[in-house]
């Protein structure tokens, strides 16, 4: 079986919106790859909407979605941050944050309104993105004799490869970036060079 070497993601911030019976969700889509990340999103959301009585959110990380958490804020258990985390997750999201602050309007909307609410607001924000393929990389060091050049760079060339970092002088060192599914071919034609060393970063 081939090995799946992408993942679908935002392509940037977005937000969305709903309103029922007075209250209003105000969605946030953030492109996060740590958990620093959400903190820091978080905190810069909650500065701006001191005034509103929840700020619940959802996250998954990680190239194959391992990390991810749902948190209600004070609203009903489950009833916000898991609608959150299921809108990321019918769209098969990772490294997605998806914020939504509550401005309660008076009214109750019971567990079935508040799943309804926070799910629309949070699919309003991902409607109002774009979401992308990106690639899973593995990362290769090589380090070479400048005659080797040439042979270096038709590889990269071959192969579509992304220079991560570079280093030219009489030994070089070269960063980079190969798709998962073309490591193991790529790092055989590495060792067939003459004077060309590789290591997996």
């Amino acid at each position: 079986m081939e090995q799946k070497d992408t993942y679908f993601t935002l392509k940037g911030n977005s937000e969305g919106f709903y309103k029922e019976r007075g209250s209003k969700f105000l969605a946030f889509a953030y492109v996060v790859f740590d958990e620093n990340e959400v903190k820091t999103e978080l905190a810069a959301l909650k500065k701006k909407y001191y005034d509103a009585r929840h700020h619940c959110y959802a996250y998954v990380l990680g190239n194959k979605s391992e990390k991810y958490r749902a948190n209600d804020d004070g609203e009903p258990g489950h009833s916000a941050g898991d609608p959150i985390l299921g809108q990321i997750r019918s769209n098969n999201l990772t490294n997605t944050l998806i914020v939504v602050v509550r401005y309660f309007g008076g009214t109750k909307l019971g567990i079935s309104g508040l799943i309804n609410a926070y799910k629309t607001a949070s699919a309003d924000a991902i409607a109002n993105n774009a979401i992308i393929e990106k690639l899973l990389l593995s990362e290769l060091t090589l380090e070479f004799e400048y005659p080797q050049l040439n042979h270096v760079m038709k590889l990269v060339k071959d192969h579509n490869l992304e220079i991560i970092a570079q280093k030219m002088e009489i030994s070089c060192e070269m960063k980079l970036g190969v798709r998962l599914s073309l490591e193991k071919q790529v790092k055989v034609r590495l060792l067939e060079m003459h004077k060309v060393s590789v290591r997996s970063s």
